[in-house]
């Protein structure tokens, strides 16, 4: 079944060309779309279930590793490319309702339903890729398809914010790359299972800085303050479909690779105090950034910036339990998150603005925008019994349990985050639809075709806080096989490295083998 693993890269890209073909037939690029996206999410639910046996590695054109590239899937990207799919069709769902409710004037753009194809593909290559080059690729699609979609329109704003967005990801990338050349020249391989056994090898002070490169570009990517400055001028100016899709998953990919590699290649835990500081900074800064905003996306993007803290502050504190929270709220923040912004869309087509100072009343025009606003911006608070709030418990505990000086920094400002998301998410509440509106808003009725999708996101994220324990559950073995790193190693490497001719196989004690004598 290891040819599944190649579904959510390969399908998309074939989808995207038919609907680039189809340009002309806007009904038949929706239904193009929507197959290929059904497809590839009961393709990773599957994979979901499969990969509990251990993990699926496909060696692509048959090519074996390290010589050929490898697409693999272990519990952490079996896990993402589920929610990823899952939400990124239902962002898809919302668009496609908004452009059968707007007509000629709001329907996308012939190139719309390519390019969030393409988009989606650089999503799960990210996910799958087994080397440093192919998750440089995955980012390059991801960016070439942003970009589109993030200037759609062609506003002057949207162009702006489109330009700063593509003018920081290429330096993201350009310092990948030159990361890259330098851990390929250092090492002489790109594949992730082959640099977790040739790193330990290579000087410590090469090792630190091929270590300090990566996460650069990776915090770049995550917007990891002080790397996050460009996000809340470049989303909010999308549409809300794309903003939305954004705000889920791009960050998520950056944070992804920083679990990733860090976790596989970096087990030393030599920058783990830096990254409890850069989780601090970007809890607090955020979070402040938040409190000071007049529009509710604006305020949506800062929280977002603070809450990619936590999820460093799990990878920093280098557990399993830290780890296993962090992917936690992987989940919750992708989930949470996107459902905001489409919410926000909502509010945004029913009140004929997102600024605050010019909403209010809307509790008593839309009762169920109330409701489905209210409960995913209570969740991203941490209200108990919410996700928000366990995923955030299981980082405590993990911090709690490390016991050191940042470590109990990271949990007051995590409680300090928390109280002032609270209070961000009330004072928007409390403009946009408790208090009396300074003038009468539009008159206009929200489609349920647009409600369904936003809808069904907040009925998934409270599922999250249903099914906590058994997620936690798998949260908590694919942490395990992080720390481990034995689980992914042997399935991308079994048999003393397929053909190199040396035993590179690591044994349980996670160690590298040596070189087998000829007989």
């Amino acid at each position: 079944m290891n040819w599944l693993v190649a579904v959510p890269v390969v399908l998309p890209l074939i989808g995207a060309g038919f609907a680039l073909a189809l340009a002309r037939y806007p009904a038949v690029q929706r239904i193009v779309s929507l197959t290929a996206l059904t497809v590839v999410l009961v393709a990773a639910v599957t994979m979901l279930v499969l990969v509990d046996a251990g993990p699926i590695v496909m060696d692509v054109g048959g090519w074996a590793a390290p010589v050929g590239i490898s697409l693999v899937v272990d519990r952490l990207s079996a896990l993402l490319l589920v929610v990823s799919v899952a939400v990124t069709l239902a962002v898809l769902l919302y668009s496609l309702a908004q452009g059968l409710a707007d007509g000629d004037d709001g329907a996308p753009l012939a190139v719309y339903h390519p390019t969030f194809l393409v988009l989606s593909a650089g999503v799960s290559t990210s996910f799958l890729s087994g080397d440093l080059f192919n998750l440089y690729v995955g980012f390059e699609v991801l960016l070439a398809a942003s970009f589109v979609l993030i200037t759609l329109g062609g506003s002057r704003d949207r162009i702006r914010a489109g330009t700063i967005y593509v003018v920081v990801s290429l330096l993201g990338s350009i310092i990948f790359l030159i990361g890259i050349a330098l851990v390929y020249a250092a090492t002489g391989t790109l594949n992730l299972a082959q640099l977790a056994l040739r790193l330990p090898d290579i000087d410590p002070g090469t090792q630190l800085a091929l270590q300090v490169m990566l996460l650069v570009a990776f915090g770049i990517k995550a917007a990891v303050f002080p790397l996050s400055a460009w996000l809340p001028d470049a989303y909010p100016t999308a549409p809300a479909p794309v903003t939305a899709v954004f705000a889920g998953l791009l960050t998520k990919v950056g944070v992804y690779a920083i679990i990733r590699t860090q976790v596989l290649l970096f087990p030393d835990g030599r920058l783990d105090h830096l990254l409890m500081v850069a989780a601090l900074a970007t809890m607090i800064i955020g979070i402040l950034g938040a409190v000071a905003q007049d529009d509710i996306k604006r305020m949506l993007s800062f929280t977002l910036v603070s809450h990619i803290g936590f999820m460093v502050w799990g990878v920093a504190m280098a557990s399993v339990a830290g780890l296993s929270a962090a992917i936690f709220y992987v989940v919750h923040h992708i989930t949470v998150q996107t459902s905001l912004f489409l919410v926000a869309g909502l509010i945004e087509r029913r009140g004929g603005t997102t600024s605050l100072v010019r909403l209010g009343s809307l509790a008593r025009l839309s009762p169920l925008l109330a409701l489905l606003f209210f409960v995913p911006a209570m969740n991203l608070a941490g209200i108990p019994p919410m996700s928000g709030f366990l995923g955030k418990a299981g980082l405590v505990e993990a911090a709690a349990a490390d016991g050191g000086g940042l470590s109990y920094a990271l949990i007051a400002g995590g409680l300090l985050t928390s109280l002032l998301t609270l209070y961000a998410i009330a004072k928007a509440w409390n403009m946009a639809f408790w208090q009396e509106a300074p003038e009468q808003l539009p008159s206009a009725r929200t489609p349920p075709g647009l409600v369904g999708p936003a809808a069904a996101l907040v009925a998934f994220s409270l599922f999250l806080a249903v099914a906590a324990g058994p997620l936690y559950g798998y949260t908590n073995s694919a942490a395990t096989d992080l720390r481990a790193r034995t689980p992914y190693i042997n399935s991308v490497l079994p048999e003393g490295g397929r053909g190199t001719g040396v035993s590179d196989q690591v044994s349980d004690d996670g160690q590298r083998g040596q070189p087998e004598e000829e007989g």
